[in-house]
């Protein structure tokens, strides 16, 4: 319509429905927010709780050695375990753990079941090229469900991963592939960005021409 802005008025706000709020997991945002700048540890201790650890942490905040802070120190813990395998024995297994939408509207979903699958998958694809617990994966792809599979593999299988943005340049990629010293590099033949179609493959084929390091993509 003529005349409208962008502008953000008080019209443009719209609340939950109550019982949108009763589910929500943060009910009272500000009372938590202040705990957490007040009693931090005590905050930080209740939300690790929320998750699954193998060994209790012995001390939550070690500040000994400032500004060399530690965490949960003594403590036990597998973020894959949290994310994806302490799910596969509840009724969470079948829940929808991604929703993805692409550019022009094809959906994809993954349960947390399938989610273990793609995932497990990725894992093996990288021990199969010689990823070993260390080292550092170089992800270079468009926003899409492999995106996450590559970034959980690394932690399944102990390594790192440095995801670098796909509409960075081939230089961009080369310097980051070097700091990285990367050995293996995961990536796609394009992506979709803003209605048009980004050469990812292209770009990294000539990026690797720079990177002695890599070994297999």
């Amino acid at each position: 319509m003529a005349g409208t802005t962008n502008k953000v008025i008080e019209s443009d706000i719209y609340y939950p429905s109550q019982s949108v709020s009763d589910k929500a997991n943060i009910k009272e945002y500000d009372e938590l927010y202040k705990k957490s700048i007040t009693d931090r540890e005590d905050f930080w201790a209740e939300q690790a709780d929320h998750l699954e650890w193998f060994s209790k942490w012995e001390k939550v905040l070690d500040d000994s050695n400032k500004p060399f802070y530690k965490w949960f120190t003594g403590g036990k813990i597998n973020i894959i375990h949290n994310a994806i395998d302490r799910h596969l024995k509840t009724w969470r297994r079948n829940k929808l753990a991604i929703i993805w939408e692409g550019e022009p509207g094809d959906v994809r979903t993954f349960s947390y079941h399938a989610l273990n699958r793609e995932v497990s998958k990725m894992a093996n694809i990288l021990k199969s090229m010689g990823v070993r617990k260390g080292d550092i994966v170089t992800i270079y792809m468009p926003q899409i469900p492999e995106l996450a599979f590559a970034m959980l593999a690394c932690a399944k299988i102990g390594a790192a991963h440095s995801v670098v943005y796909g509409g960075f340049s081939v230089e961009a990629l080369a310097d980051r592939i070097d700091d990285a010293k990367s050995r293996v590099l995961v990536t796609a033949d394009g992506g979709f960005r803003r209605g048009k179609v980004a050469d990812l493959k292209g770009i990294v084929n000539e990026a690797i021409k720079r990177s002695p390091t890599i070994e297999a993509v």
